[in-house]
């Protein structure tokens, strides 16, 4: 791969959309923000960006979008590179790729946000030598992305860890969650969103006796533990606002080590758990790195 070549990376997500341009190192030389409107308006104005962009950085060699789901994933399906049935407005079975492939006229790649950001943790940070990584973020809502022999994880989709069930707290036994489909999913019960419903605060405003710590280090611990055991990952990568709270991850990690009931004999000790469930090194930039490492992909 040529140090000297310029790659577009494109994040859309739920409030704002991300666009940068970088090279294969992961440096990002330019990088600008719009709020996430309808798809048109959006894309106007990260299209509008890259051209400039191009024209002072010169000229671009792939482009990457990282996306929120659920997308169209599969080659052979008539809806390729479409976004899924979503509540953003306007985004339902919106030709995403292709819009931007027309565009551009380059080659693109598109993934989940999730799992782009799963691959720049393991290419630049905190995955790095490691097979295979599964990378979750818990905010606005909770997702997992799988990468597995280097490449994200797909099959019927992608990964959509956020909406495995679990079993419920029994300090939380009347919150119904908030999910639109599942109700008490775990991103029904512990995204952002849901702790400020059953709470009326975020997590970074209650005091560390309250239960929602616990209630949330419960939910998260049964999630690593279900990646454990259907993934067998050789680490699990948190990111997201919620998981800015670090006093987070030592309940999480013995809720883990709870849940897994001493089946996995490689995770009984403490510095174990440290090294395999941790920290983002990316944030707040593992989405739009991850576009960029779609983008130097579709290059090769």
């Amino acid at each position: 791969m040529n140090h000297m070549q310029r790659f577009a990376a494109i994040e859309t997500g739920g409030t704002k959309t991300v666009f940068a341009i970088g090279n294969a190192d992961g440096e990002l030389l330019a990088c600008e923000r719009c709020p996430t409107s309808d798809p048109h308006t959006t894309l106007a104005s990260a299209l509008a960006f890259l051209r400039d962009a191009a024209q002072r950085h010169g000229p671009l060699h792939g482009v990457g979008i990282a996306s929120f789901g659920p997308l169209h994933l599969n080659p052979q399906h008539p809806a390729f590179g479409h976004i899924g049935a979503t509540p953003k407005p306007g985004w339902s079975d919106f030709n995403l790729l292709g819009t931007v492939q027309t565009a551009l006229a380059l080659p693109v790649a598109l993934d989940t946000d999730v799992n782009a950001a799963a691959m720049a943790e393991q290419r630049w940070g905190a995955g790095r030598g490691l097979d295979p990584v599964v990378y979750v973020t818990v905010g606005t809502g909770i997702g997992g992305g799988v990468m597995v022999h280097g490449r994200p994880l797909h099959g019927l989709m992608h990964a959509e860890l956020g909406h495995l069930r679990p079993r419920r707290h029994h300090e939380d036994m009347d919150f119904p969650g908030i999910c639109p489909f599942h109700g008490d999913c775990l991103e029904g019960l512990a995204s952002g969103p849901a702790i400020i419903a059953r709470h009326g605060a975020s997590l970074a405003q209650l005091p560390a006796e309250h239960p929602v710590w616990r209630i949330q280090a419960d939910y998260l611990g049964q999630l690593c533990a279900q990646i454990t055991l259907a993934l067998s990952p050789q680490r699990i990568i948190f990111g997201g606002g919620v998981m800015q709270q670090n006093a987070l991850f030592n309940p999480l990690r013995d809720r883990l080590r709870h849940w897994l009931g001493g089946y996995v004999g490689a995770l009984d000790a403490a510095d174990a758990l440290r090294n395999y469930v941790v920290p983002a090194q990316l944030e707040p930039n593992a989405g739009i790195l991850g576009a960029l490492a779609l983008a130097i992909r579709s290059a090769q």
